[in-house]
């Protein structure tokens, strides 16, 4: 791995950084002080290494006397012991896991990083980054900046970024996408269109047979919304104050979504995911679509793949609702060289690969998306051609007040026709509004 180059002068202050945090104190690197390691701006973060003969700087090294604590999940912890000793042979700085749930990790980190008991790497998922980083919990990822918007999936990236600055080092990614019984499809269909003439003679209530079902609720229904150019706050998922559902794009899905109702004879809240499953796995429904987390239900009982959502009338891609886990290097680690060359390293396409290959985890790295072990993939693959479009859901607290009024609209358009689109849209907004503005 090597620096790009540096300004001098910033170089110098990098350094001067790197000493503060590694003397002094109590000798083990702490300098007793409950401030962050660096700087959470960009234009002071992390320490560079000199030029070398050739013009080129010199590979960046961790500090001396540098050692780790990372925080990981259970069910990681198997690829983060082999991962943590491949790191120690490579950079000599020694790794010491700590389990903490992955919903837990950002509640302890903003209690426990001000206290020095963090661990100097964890793993959040997208949503919890906005909280950490205004709690200046985070340094940003800005010496492997380039490196990471190179390799990764732009919406890993995105995710991963919090007021246009990356903090992360996408790690895995998830979102759902279309389950195809190949008995009944043999090539997955491309488009809606394919669809609705399938169901013509598949669909039949009296049967229990049903050509495709999704849950009626904001994240499963929202590329009837996002793919039509609609949105949920702003264009970026960040700014509460500027509500994209009744906006012409969503009023165009919306009536699409209510154009399906043919195909799918049945209402909203009898669509669960119970039913669907079930169906799924009888050999009664023919398209499903759900998340990874689904898969292990039809194995070994639906001769079925994984494929992305068909595409929009009009040719647009499908755009579903994703989620990024990260590493993130804790801004109180009182070593934030090797913190951040762990984390880099963690997020490299070679050790998503094992990643995937001990715990199922869909890489974020484009690369390894390209890795036969991924393409060969008859579910992953899927899933992943599927994030490719994805937008990540968003992670302001705002979508608190949003998922029940949706959730209602959807149901409405879908199981009255007599109700008028816009207005129904018009009337969810003002809702969500009014609930915005009491949080």
């Amino acid at each position: 791995m090597k620096l790009k180059t540096w300004g001098i002068g910033w170089l110098c202050a990098l350094l001067v950084a790197a000493l503060t945090a590694c003397g002094g104190g109590d000798g083990s690197g702490n300098n007793g002080s409950a401030t962050p390691s660096s700087s959470t701006s960009p234009s002071t973060a992390s320490e560079g290494a000199a030029p070398s003969e050739d013009g080129e700087e010199e590979a960046l090294k961790p500090e001396a006397g540098a050692k780790l604590k990372v925080w990981e999940s259970k069910e990681q912890m198997p690829y983060m012991q082999e991962l943590a000793a491949a790191f120690e042979r490579e950079y000599g700085v020694p790794v010491t896991l700590e389990e903490v749930a992955g919903g837990d990790q950002g509640g302890r980190l903003a209690t426990d990083g001000p206290s020095k008991l963090a661990g100097d790497v964890l793993t959040l998922p997208h949503d919890q980054i906005a909280q950490a980083v205004k709690a200046g919990l985070l340094l940003p990822n800005d010496v492997f900046e380039e490196e990471t918007r190179a390799t990764m999936a732009e919406a890993a990236v995105k995710a991963s970024t919090y007021e246009g600055v990356l903090y992360g080092y996408p790690k895995s990614v998830e979102t759902y996408a279309l389950f195809y019984n190949k008995d009944l499809f043999p090539e997955p269909p491309k488009t809606w269109d394919e669809i609705v003439k399938f169901a013509e003679t598949f669909t039949n209530s009296k049967e229990n047979k049903y050509a495709v079902m999704w849950e009626f609720v904001g994240y499963y229904s929202y590329p009837f919304v996002g793919s039509f150019g609609g949105y949920f706050f702003g264009q970026d998922n960040t700014d509460p104050n500027d509500i994209g559902l009744n906006s012409p794009g969503a009023v165009e899905g919306f009536e699409f979504l209510r154009s399906l109702k043919p195909i799918l004879p049945m209402n909203a809240a009898d669509v669960t995911y119970d039913v669907k499953t079930q169906l799924f796995a009888d050999g009664k429904l023919a398209l499903n679509i759900d998340g990874p987390w689904s898969v292990a239900a039809f194995k070994d009982k639906v001769n079925f793949g994984v494929a992305p959502i068909p595409a929009v009338p009009g040719g647009n891609p499908s755009t579903s609702f994703s989620g990024v886990k990260s590493y993130y290097v804790n801004s109180y680690t009182p070593y934030p060289i090797a913190a951040r060359l762990f984390a880099n390293f963690a997020a490299s396409k070679e050790n998503q690969l094992r990643n995937y290959e001990m715990t199922g985890a869909i890489p974020a790295n484009k690369e390894a998306g390209e890795d036969p072990k991924i393409k060969d993939d008859p579910y992953v693959s899927g899933f992943f051609q599927q994030f490719e479009n994805s937008t990540p859901m968003p992670g302001i607290s705002a979508i608190n007040a949003l998922w029940d009024p949706l959730k209602a609209a959807f149901t409405t358009v879908w199981d009255d026709p007599k109700a008028d689109v816009k207005a129904t849209l018009d009337a969810m907004v003002t809702t969500v509004k009014t609930a915005i503005a009491s949080q």
